[in-house]
């Protein structure tokens, strides 16, 4: 089984775990960066590489999954000096979800 349940080309597929790198960089696992990569795009069409995703860069999105796009992001995500103390994390899919498709860690 592939890491992602999203059906696209292999460039496209290297774009998602690009962007399943930056969530790991927030200290999520590998497998709970997929599982949020998995969930945010689920049922997208996606058109071959380069889509209209890949006009932001993989950074931006993890930000999104990983934090959302809600209250408390009026700071711009690229400023170095955003006040990031008081966002919040997104839930993680729920353990069941099909959104997981590498073990979960601990």
């Amino acid at each position: 089984m592939r890491e992602f349940r999203l059906e696209a080309d292999e460039q496209m597929q290297e774009f998602f775990s690009e962007v399943a790198d930056e969530i790991q960089k927030f200290g999520a696992s590998r497998a709970e960066a997929v599982a949020r990569v998995n969930r945010a795009w689920e049922g997208v069409e996606f058109e071959p590489y380069p889509d209209l995703v890949c006009h932001e860069e993989p950074e931006y999105w993890a930000h999104r999954f990983y934090y959302g796009n809600g209250p408390g992001r009026m700071v711009p995500y690229w400023d170095p000096d955003a006040d990031r103390s008081t966002w919040t994390i997104k839930p993680a899919p729920p353990a069941d979800d099909p959104a997981w498709t590498l073990p979960r860690e601990g």
